[in-house]
């Protein structure tokens, strides 16, 4: 790799820990603010809003000038969005504005690998950078939780800083500060010299440039391909982690604490498949993957009928004194496994939409299509879930239509390639460039 790429990965880890930390603190504010408890996905939903109201144009700016410069000043929006909460604007105003420096990040961050690398290294780039966004989620979700402490919080609330008045507010102050350090790594992203035609203004041409954008991936034989393969594993993995919170509750008895730990266990898996794929699945062979999709919607389903009550109450392992029921040590090692199977099939994917987006359109210009149909999917499939669960739907029926969607949505893939395959050779096209 270039020595670019380890600038990317640090500035890629601190923006990423400090978003998800961030959670954790505006969720503590509302509680603060008593907002009622309907309020608290709407965080998540004003974040991903901006993806989908913003392609058309954040594509067009990450695309106007250096990615390591655009980086830099989408992640200043970040910390406005921090600062305008600390001042008293609503969290849900806050995070939006939030979720708009992060939606404009995006095509930055992946636009810049196509720039950067050859297109034999973006499968491994991917991976890489998948492992380490993952981790950030697990460590940003553990820093938000210790940061919102009072214990931790008082010696910041002991200096009386203005507006820093409960623990919340100390945490986004720390928060901001690691925002600040995954912008002076993007002042040290290196410009790789790649620049594209001027970039239109007007909102009426970029909307119907971004149409024409997203027209091209579709009709493209291995664009269409991969982009419907990583718009439905997004969609999926949202709706999954609140599935397993669930799933946690309901099977296994654990408290919304404890199932928080299954969701970090899925990340682990997911970044185990990732550096798995980044070193056994070369860009030609990415296609090959697919069939590992359906093993995950198969696996998914077997959640339906796994309960605590399977194994015997004093079963399990003991780490000193403590005890570690045998039916959670399965859980974990199962979880883990549908996190790498996850990880493992939609890197090679994801590497190779980028790699055909760059040669059909432009980096930032594709990513921005990209993450339209990514969060537009995560916001449908959040939807059809609250359905499922305000229509009371046993748990154990909805991983069963989950799972099962996921298998047919991928078997469905399958075959598009299969037919297309069938009328030209598409899979010779990957890996060849721009001249």
């Amino acid at each position: 790799m270039k020595k670019g790429f380890y600038t990317i990965m640090a500035a890629q880890f601190f923006s990423s820990l400090a978003d998800n930390a961030l959670l954790i603190a505006a969720i503590a504010l509302l509680k603060d603010l008593h907002a009622p408890n309907w309020m608290t996905p709407l965080l998540k939903l004003f974040f991903v809003l901006s993806y989908v109201v913003l392609a058309a144009f954040v594509g067009a700016f990450a695309d106007s000038r250096p990615k390591g410069r655009v980086m830099f000043v989408t992640n200043t929006i970040k910390v406005l969005g921090c600062l305008t909460m600390l001042i008293g604007a609503h969290p849900l105003i806050a995070y939006g504005i939030v979720g708009f420096g992060a939606a404009a990040y995006s095509p930055a961050k992946y636009g810049i690998l196509t720039e950067l690398l050859p297109p034999e290294r973006l499968v491994a780039a991917n991976g890489w950078i998948e492992g380490t966004t993952v981790g950030s989620i697990i460590l940003g979700t553990v820093l938000g939780g210790a940061l919102i402490n009072p214990h931790i919080a008082a010696p910041i609330l002991r200096h009386h800083i203005p507006t820093i008045n409960t623990p919340a507010e100390a945490a986004m102050l720390v928060i901001m500060v690691f925002y600040v350090v995954a912008a002076l790594f993007n002042l040290r992203i290196p410009d790789t010299g790649a620049r594209y035609p001027k970039q239109e203004r007007g909102p009426v041409k970029l909307v119907t440039d971004f149409a024409d954008c997203f027209l091209v991936l579709w009709r493209d034989k291995l664009g269409q391909i991969s982009l419907a393969v990583t718009t439905l594993f997004w969609g999926a993995g949202a709706t999954l982690q609140f599935i397993v919170l669930k799933w946690a509750e309901v099977s296994l008895g654990m408290s919304l604490s404890e199932a928080a730990i299954l969701q970090a266990v899925v990340a682990v898996g997911v970044a185990a498949g990732a550096m798995i794929a980044a070193g056994k699945v070369p860009l030609k062979k990415s296609l090959s993957v697919l069939p590992v999709g359906i093993m995950m919607g198969v696996a998914v389903m077997l959640m339906a009928f796994y309960t605590k009550s399977i194994f015997p109450a004093h079963w399990g392992i003991y780490f000193g004194r403590m005890h570690v029921p045998g039916y959670l040590l399965i859980a974990y090692l199962f979880l883990m496994i549908v996190g790498a199977l996850s990880g493992f099939f939609v890197v090679p994917m994801n590497a190779l939409l980028q790699h055909r987006g760059h040669v059909l359109l432009s980096a930032g210009h594709s990513i921005a299509v990209q993450n339209f149909n990514e969060n537009l999917s995560v916001l449908v499939m959040l939807c059809l879930y609250a359905v499922l669960v305000w229509l009371d739907v046993p748990v154990s029926a909805v991983i069963v239509l989950f799972g099962t969607f996921v298998c047919v949505m991928m078997w469905f893939v399958m075959r598009r390639h299969q037919a297309n395959q069938r009328t030209f050779d598409s899979v010779a096209l990957i890996g060849e460039v721009k001249h």
